[in-house]
């Protein structure tokens, strides 16, 4: 008990009057020594909750005495300190003699407010770079690592993440503060783990309380965790409808146990968490349907065929994209037969839309392959099937048959609402094929005029789209690329290889277009190799001597 001195209702001093022991507020009466001289009621009832060791021989608490010897070089101001367990606010009022009342304002209440709201900002602020961190990637192994290394870093000593099922095996994630993270697969058993089988299917977490740690199977410990385990708690990871895994949290025995807080930020934790592993995993399952999909529609590898040479160049309107209306095919003849049937063509319309357009085009081409040598009962049935198609888009296609024959090429084009092929003669003449037609999907009947040309070792036949032709660019920006440019720029592709001549007309159209927007770019050369040691070609006025295949 703190010996208080004097028996008096009010401070030697007088001037407070009988309000003095009545205050609600603890008041004392301090000398200049730091003894005490006075106090009121609320003092002494608050002080001799106080033990031995809590106060000085003036009887002040330790923090209080303190602030007092500084008052002697210091202005007033008020100071903070416990009291049993109890915050204060302690003002000074200087008196006379050298004396200080002391008023304590309790604010207990407002500091357990003011650190409860710095716990939740927090809080809040951790989620908020933990949702940043999970969001910053859609790879699932990626989102899983992240996901087990900040529940190890931030909430528990040692994290697991159970993955979905794999046929009677589980993904496993293991993660401890600054440790590897490490990623395995095992058959688990789901009903060793309290609340594991549970919340694989979604529903929600058993308390800690209910787990003990000495029941868990030898695969829930992280490889090399240190010291035995005081504390479990597991909590579902909620996906899009279904649940993204399961998150166990591990806290050593020399820890304290997990509170209930501690349990409920798990859980907010776990919900985002369980929102960016789902996320990535819808994205890989669109990514590898898209992939599927696209192996469809992208334009095939060409190559030589039947002793004739074969290349492709596509370019999409948008840069990012990949497919559009544009397309073309080379179908080398079955059964023993040496006639290839090729295909370019070009939807209405482009992007993804227009794709799948072309896809429809090209898998009816496919089927009327065993009447590819008749271009007019093709284009005739493919003009039917567009024409009762629901969303139908009209296009323009040119068909070529090629068949190598006596070292030559024969080939016949016939074009249906296309730009004519372009033919490049051995010594640089660049001829247009004599071959029209109406485009297909827009008429009930359709017409069309095949042309049959030879091709000479070294001689090229072009199809291509009308975006090489209105690719919209030049000094001012605004001039087609234009046939008579495509043209003259063709002369120098002379005795070129397939690929080559493809390359160099876009190449061409790329540079013309600079920055600007454009439509689908397509071409397909179709080239009678020269054969022999060495072929003289000339390519912007240079002569070049090139080895070619026998």
């Amino acid at each position: 008990m703190i010996p208080f001195p004097g028996t008096s209702e009010s401070p030697r001093d007088g001037g407070v009057g009988t309000a003095w022991s009545d205050a609600p507020w603890p008041a004392v009466v301090v000398d200049d020594g730091g003894g005490v001289v006075e106090t009121n009621d609320a003092a002494r009832a608050l002080f001799a909750e106080l033990a031995a060791g809590d106060v000085t021989e003036g009887g002040l608490p330790h923090w209080l005495a303190q602030a007092h010897d500084r008052l002697g070089s210091a202005d007033p101001h008020v100071v903070s300190g416990a009291v049993a367990h109890r915050t204060f606010a302690a003002h000074p009022s200087p008196g006379a003699g050298g004396t200080v009342l002391w008023w304590l304002v309790e604010d207990t209440d407002l500091r357990s407010a003011e650190q409860a709201l710095r716990s939740e900002r927090e809080r809040t602020a951790l989620l908020a770079d933990i949702s940043s961190a999970l969001l910053s990637s859609l790879n699932v192994d990626r989102c899983t690592e992240v996901t087990a290394r900040m529940a190890a870093d931030h909430l528990a000593d040692a994290a697991v993440i159970v993955g979905p099922s794999q046929g009677r095996r589980h993904s496993l994630t293991y993660a401890q503060p600054e440790g590897a993270v490490t990623q395995t697969a095992a058959h688990v058993d789901a009903g060793a783990v309290p609340g594991l089988a549970e919340a694989l299917q979604g529903f929600p977490p058993v308390p800690t309380r209910w787990i003990h740690p000495d029941d868990l199977p030898d695969w829930v410990i992280p490889p090399g965790f240190d010291g035995p385990i005081g504390s479990v708690m597991v909590t579902p990871l909620p996906g899009h409808g279904v649940p993204a895994g399961v998150l166990i949290l591990l806290r050593s025995s020399t820890h304290r146990a997990f509170t209930e807080g501690e349990e409920v930020f798990a859980r907010l934790f776990a919900a985002r968490a369980g929102a960016a592993l789902s996320a990535a995993r819808l994205y890989a399952e669109q990514a590898s349907i898209t992939a599927t999909l696209l192996r469809e529609l992208l334009p095939p590898r060409l190559e030589r065929v039947h002793g004739v040479e074969y290349a492709g160049a596509f370019r999409a309107a948008q840069d990012h994209e990949r497919v559009g209306g544009d397309f073309y095919d080379v179908h080398p003849g079955a059964d023993g037969s040496q006639e290839t049937f090729v295909v370019l063509g070009d939807v209405a319309g482009k992007g993804l839309e227009a794709a799948v357009m072309t896809g429809k085009i090209r898998t009816v081409l496919q089927a009327l392959l065993p009447l590819s040598d008749d271009h007019l009962q093709v284009l005739a049935l493919l003009n039917d099937a567009l024409l009762h198609a629901p969303h139908t888009r009209f296009a323009t296609l040119v068909l070529a048959s090629a068949r190598r024959r006596s070292g030559q090429v024969e080939l016949r084009l016939t074009s249906a609402g296309h730009l004519p092929p372009l033919i490049i003669r051995g010594d640089g003449r660049v001829e247009e094929a004599d071959t029209a037609g109406t485009l297909v999907g827009a008429l009930p009947r359709i017409t069309a005029r095949s042309t049959d040309v030879v091709l000479a070792p070294g001689e090229t036949c072009l199809l291509y789209t009308d975006g090489i032709t209105e690719a919209r660019g030049g000094p001012l920006g605004d001039q087609f690329y234009g046939e008579a440019r495509l043209q003259e720029a063709l002369r120098e592709c002379a005795r070129m290889p397939a690929k080559a001549v493809v390359e160099r007309v876009q190449m061409l159209a790329a540079q013309w277009l600079g920055e600007g927007r454009h439509d689908d770019l397509a071409t397909l050369a179709i080239t009678n190799p020269v054969r022999g040691h060495g072929a003289l070609r000339v390519v912007d006025g240079c002569e070049d001597r090139r080895r070619r295949e026998r």
